[in-house]
Formats: structure tokens, C-alpha cells, sequence
């Protein structure tokens, strides 16, 4: 009972920790579409984009509010410890010469000195100062041109969007296929591993008969030690496939994933020549084209800057003063209130807004001269992603054809030997035919499969 009671807290730990590495990895079996759609989800570089759209909204809100009546209110307090004062002439001096002079104490016309200038404070002690103002924009053209520019920011910004998806597509579905080429290839290789094991295991009957040679067993013993070091280094590169394809999918390392597609040749050649194509399907083309009204927008608000800014104005304040602190009965309570209308005309500026509007105007030209730049890039990569798909598919059908033939040639080599009218050689040599034919085939399938993606990547339309 005491040992039960020791061991609790170790299986307690087990359990926990259990958990947590449950829980810190995941299975994912996907199809090349689940893929791309969890790649969406986890993808750095995409959720940046898509916080780029929300800070475009919260800037379109800010544009908004610039647009709205604009209130503000203040207070404070003021203790003086010394008085401001100023100079101010002493009426009393001007007042004793006039007395004199009409008492005729003093003849007329005599002379009024000037009066001595003393110190004198128009300021309270305590001051407090309370009030409100408004200001309603009546009409700004940058303010206003950015209210009209404010669906075109957001489809400028989800047109970024929409073309990091396309990376991360093209990025996931070759990193997709490669892998399950790489793993057919994997097996064809074990098969062969075991077809030379066997061989080699009949010859060493044979050997020990004598009737084979030991350079026949050495030969096949040769050609069983490469293939096994060509099975070791395409399984390594599988490991590193599937890492590449967890990195681009945004995955952790640790995440097992299983691909549930089977990759075909008739697959690959289904829906292969689709060229229904238009350059809006590119989603680098309606970047430029949605960057383009936003710069035909600069070059309206930089006009309008030579029209006036209107905007209407109020203010309502209240002034405390008094010698002692505001709650005194004896403060002095001023208020005062005023609306208006403001005018802002800008008349010269040294030409800076005319070289503004150059310059915007400049933008919208080279913006021209980039999409017409990105289509021809797109023309060259149709044309070419074209005829490399042609070829591709021309030469996967021939080493799928030699494949076939190369097994074919095998198979009647080995019931040959078996009969015992053949040579292990003869078996040795057609087997090493059949894996170049594999090892062409694979090579093929690969390329195929990339310059399908490429080919359908160069039309917009990867799904």
C-alpha cells in the first residue's frame, strides 16, 4: 500500500506532463485545398496584410472624424503670488491743476505738467477660466478628397491581400506535390531494395552450389549497397519536405502531417489548357489598378488645394475673479460668447502646390508604365509556362511509356533466370534499366506537376 502511495504523485506528473505534449502537438491529414486554407490561417505574412486592412479602416474612421463637428472644453486656475502691474499715468496730478485753474487760483492757460506714471494691477488675485468651443469643417478638399478615397484604400489594401494569398498558394501546392512525389519515389525504391535483396539471396544459393560466380554476388551486392544509400538520401529529403511544408503552412515543427491526395498522371493533365484569361485575374494587375485610382485621388486633392477652407466656429467661456478662491461669494463671474466663420484662401505659395500636383500627376504616369510592364511579364510567363507544360507532359508520357517497357523487359529477364536459361547479370542489369526508367519518370512527374502550377499560376487561376 505505501509503494501505491510513492508511485501516485509520479503518475500524476506522467499525466500532466502527457498532456501538455498532447496538447502542444497536433495531426494534420490534408488535402493540397485544406493546405492552402490552413496556411491562410496561420501564415505571418498574410495575418500582416490583414492587419494592414484593419488599420486602413481605422484610418478611414480617423478621415471620418476629421469630417465631423470637432468639440473641445478647458478649465484651470490661477493663483497670483505678486500682481502683474503696469505703468498707468496718476489722475490725480491732471485733476489738482484742473481744481486750480477754475478756482482761478491758477491764471488760464497755464500749463498742465505731464502726470506721474505709477504702478497698477487690473488683475485679481485668483482667476479661473471655464469653456467650451466647436468647430464644424465645412469644407476641406484633402478632407473630403480622403472621404472619397476611402473604398479605394480598402480594396487596395485586400488587393495586398489577395496577392500574398496567391504566393502562399503557389508556395503550398509545390511543396504539396513534391512531397508526394518524393514519397512515391520512396517506394519504387524499397521495392527495389527488395527485388536485389531477393537476387542477391538467390545467388548466394546459387554461389554456395556453384553455380554462380562470387563476382556475380559482389555485382549485385554493389548495386543493392547504392540503391540503399539512394533510399536513405530520398527519405532524408522527405523529412525536409515535409519541415519546408509545415514552415510554409505556418505549422510547428513538432505537428505530424499526413497528405491524404494520391498524385496521377491523368490527373495532372486535367483542365490543363484553360486560357480563359483576362489581366484583372492577376492579382498583381488589380494591385496596380486599385494603386492607380489612389493616385488619381492625390492628384484631385492636390488641385483642390487652390480652393478656400471653410469652417464654422463657437466658443462659450466663463471667467472667475475675485481676491480670494472661486468659492467666495464676493468672485466676479464673467461670461462671454461668440460663433463664426472661418476662411482660410491660400493666394501664393511659391509654386509648391502646382509642383504637387506635378509630381502626383507623374506618380499616375509611372503607375501606367508598371502594369504595362507586369503585363508583358505576364505574356512572357504564359508563353513560356505554355511550352514548358507542353514539353512536360510530352516527356512524362514517354518515361511513363519507358517505365512500363523497362518493367516489362524485367519481369521476362527474371523468368529467364528463374528457368534457368538467363544469368543473374542479365536480371542485375535489367533491374538497374527499370530504376533509371523509375528515377526519369519520377523526374518528369515532377516537373510536370510544377509547370502546371506555374502555367495556371500565370493565368490567376491556381484554385
Amino acid at each position: 500500500m505505501s509503494k501505491q502511495i510513492k508511485v501516485l504523485p509520479y503518475l500524476f506528473l506522467f499525466l500532466i506532463t502527457a498532456s501538455a505534449v498532447a496538447k502542444a502537438q497536433s495531426r494534420y491529414e490534408l488535402t493540397v485545398r485544406d493546405a492552402v486554407e490552413l496556411a491562410y490561417k496561420n501564415v505571418i505574412e498574410l495575418k500582416n496584410a490583414q492587419v494592414d486592412y484593419k488599420i486602413q479602416e481605422a484610418l478611414n474612421r480617423e478621415i471620418i472624424g476629421r469630417a465631423l463637428p470637432q468639440i473641445t472644453a478647458n478649465a484651470g486656475t490661477q493663483y497670483y503670488l505678486k500682481l502683474p502691474q503696469i505703468l498707468f499715468p496718476n489722475g490725480a496730478d491732471a485733476g489738482i491743476y484742473n481744481v486750480l485753474v477754475k478756482e482761478k487760483i491758477l491764471p488760464q492757460g497755464t500749463p498742465i505738467p505731464s502726470p506721474t506714471l505709477v504702478p497698477v494691477s487690473f488683475q485679481q488675485p485668483w482667476n479661473v477660466a471655464a469653456g467650451a468651443g466647436f468647430q464644424q469643417l465645412l469644407f476641406q478638399p484633402d478632407v473630403f478628397v480622403g472621404i472619397q478615397a476611402r473604398q479605394t484604400a480598402l480594396d487596395l489594401s485586400n488587393a495586398f491581400i489577395e496577392q500574398t494569398k496567391e504566393k502562399i498558394k503557389d508556395s503550398a501546392y509545390r511543396r504539396y506535390y513534391a512531397i508526394l512525389i518524393a514519397q512515391k519515389q520512396l517506394y519504387f525504391l524499397n521495392e527495389g531494395v527488395r527485388r536485389l535483396e531477393k537476387l542477391y539471396n538467390d545467388d548466394s544459393i546459387m554461389f554456395k552450389n556453384g553455380f554462380a560466380e562470387r563476382l556475380d554476388l559482389d555485382k549485385v551486392q554493389v548495386q543493392l549497397n547504392n540503391l540503399r544509400t539512394t533510399t536513405s538520401f530520398v527519405e532524408s529529403s522527405v523529412n525536409l519536405s515535409y519541415a519546408a511544408l509545415k514552415f510554409a503552412l505556418g505549422l510547428s515543427q513538432k505537428d505530424t502531417v499526413v497528405l491524404k491526395e494520391e498524385l496521377t498522371t491523368e490527373a495532372i493533365k486535367e483542365n490543363m489548357l484553360d486560357e480563359n484569361f483576362k489581366y484583372e485575374d492577376r492579382a498583381e494587375i488589380r494591385t496596380l489598378d486599385y494603386t492607380r485610382r489612389f493616385r488619381e485621388l492625390d492628384v484631385k486633392r492636390n488641385k483642390l488645394g487652390y480652393l478656400p477652407t471653410v469652417a464654422l466656429a463657437g466658443n462659450y467661456s466663463v471667467n472667475g475673479l475675485g481676491q480670494k478662491f472661486f468659492t467666495d461669494k464676493d468672485t466676479r463671474w464673467l461670461k462671454s460668447a461668440f460663433v463664426g466663420l472661418n476662411l482660410n484662401l491660400p493666394i501664393f505659395d511659391g509654386g509648391q502646390r502646382k509642383a504637387r500636383v506635378k509630381q502626383a500627376q507623374l506618380n499616375v504616369e509611372k503607375i501606367d508604365n508598371n502594369i504595362e510592364n507586369v503585363k508583358q511579364v505576364i505574356d512572357l510567363q504564359q508563353t513560356v509556362s505554355k511550352e514548358v507544360l507542353k514539353n512536360s507532359l510530352v516527356n512524362l508520357d514517354t518515361q511513363q511509356r519507358n517505365m512500363a517497357l523497362a518493367e516489362n523487359v524485367y519481369n521476362a529477364t527474371k523468368k529467364k533466370f528463374e528457368a534457368g536459361i538467363g544469368s543473374s547479370f542479365e536480371v542485375l542489369q535489367a533491374d538497374n534499366d527499370w530504376q533509371t526508367s523509375q528515377s526519369n519518370y519520377f523526374n518528369a512527374l515532377y516537373n510536370a506537376i510544377i509547370a502546371k502550377i506555374g502555367f495556371q499560376s500565370s493565368l490567376g487561376k491556381l484554385q
